[in-house]
């Protein structure tokens, strides 16, 4: 299948030396030999996977160019299109697991166009490579030993094994731990197929979604109207209220609407995805939920949006603030530096914007009288290098 490998990493380890060693690991896990075999023998490592994952883009894209993509007028309209074709079991499926079904049509848009791009990379090459690379070693690893369950208990051949680079497979994109522990088969056939089954992908992710704690019948996400006098140094982004509390503060649906009744009693987060300049957004337990499938604030949104305009939707209404777009992973190191040296912790200068930082740029702007919304954008660059420059050396 592969040539045999005589790849180094810079710190000397042969993939043929890594090989050795894991083909040890993966018997011990309990893999039958022909598994182990058939998964490894002349097994070669592919490069380019090594060179995606140890690469990070210097710039980062902006949220809003991020949900363009993500809820694009195509996206949308073949979204539809693929819920009218597959009505009947989308709607089958949804049912079963209580979960909205526009939702799944969304993650099912979002991971592979709706079915049409599902990858075709070698998931155990991809994860092989991985492993040898060092730096998720284990998680990889894991990955591996997951597939050859999967091999060794019939869910999937060999060469089914198809997906991303980073060894996410079928229609919906699971690993092989998720697949385990969450892929169902919905049409009964014995099989738990989500690579060419529509049925069983779709089900396979509304099973993850409910057993995340998807509340049927409960919003996402409500865009909202901030008003001027909001006290965002007050605001803490992992802080419930409920929604009363939140229109007391003067929060209001974006669309001019007043709260419902029963909407009021819900519980939801204020999200500022763009500081407090750009659009605000009430998030539910349901989207916490989405972000288990995957944990970035701008997937949960592209999927929660792409599903109400699937839904017949609107449009975000708030506009985004283009003039002051995120910061590179350098500029963001430069931030955190300067930050550090101001006696804001950012932790160790990585070039991501996490928790940490946020909260370390939120307490530099309400030392420094701004708007504390720990939005690392380059207005903010520019009010933290200029104050680290201010103070003499030493202080």
């Amino acid at each position: 299948m592969f040539a045999p490998s005589v790849h180094a990493q810079p710190e000397g380890e042969t993939f043929d030396a890594w090989l050795s060693g894991f083909r040890v690991r993966l018997a011990d896990s309990g893999a039958q030999p022909e598994t182990v075999a058939a998964m490894l023998d002349g097994l070669a490592p592919q490069m380019s996977i090594i060179e995606r994952d140890g690469s990070q883009p210097e710039f980062v894209r902006p949220i809003w160019s991020y949900l363009d993509i993500a809820a694009s007028d195509l996206r949308i309209a073949n979204g539809r299109a693929a819920y009218e074709d597959n009505r009947a079991l989308v709607d089958a499926v949804a049912a079963q697991y209580g979960v909205r079904a526009q939702t799944l049509i969304a993650i099912w848009g979002l991971e592979s166009s709706y079915g049409q791009i599902p990858g075709n990379n070698d998931v155990i090459q991809a994860l092989a490579t991985l492993a040898w690379e060092g730096r998720r070693r284990d998680w990889a690893e894991g990955q591996l030993i997951a597939a050859a369950h999967m091999i060794d208990n019939g869910y999937a051949t060999r060469d089914q094994l198809t997906g991303s680079w980073a060894g996410a497979m079928g229609q919906m994109q699971f690993i092989p731990t998720t697949y385990l522990e969450r892929a169902v088969d919905f049409d009964g056939d014995g099989r738990r197929n989500i690579w060419t089954n529509n049925g069983d992908a779709l089900a396979s992710a509304a099973n993850l979604l409910a057993r995340a704690g998807w509340q049927t019948g409960a919003p996402t996400v409500i865009e909202v109207s901030v008003p001027d006098d909001f006290d965002v140094s007050r605001w803490n982004p992992d802080r419930n209220r409920l929604v009363s509390e939140w229109a007391m503060r003067g929060i209001a649906p974006a669309d001019g609407h007043a709260w419902s009744a029963d909407g009021l009693m819900l519980t939801a987060r204020l999200e500022l995805p763009a500081g407090i300049a750009g659009p605000g957004f009430l998030t539910f337990p349901n989207f916490r939920v989405i972000k288990r499938y995957n944990n970035s604030t701008a997937y949960a949104l592209g999927v929660a949006h792409l599903a109400d305009r699937i839904a017949g939707g609107s449009p975000f209404i708030g506009p985004w603030p283009v003039d002051d777009v995120p910061l590179t992973r350098t500029q963001t190191r430069e931030m955190q530096a300067a930050m550090n040296a101001l006696g804001h912790d950012s932790g160790t200068p990585d070039g991501l914007a996490g928790p940490r930082t946020r909260n370390a740029l939120r307490a530099f702007q309400r030392a420094h009288g701004h708007a504390a919304d720990g939005y690392a954008g380059r207005a903010m660059y520019d009010a933290v290098m200029a104050a680290s420059v201010a103070v003499p050396a030493g202080e």
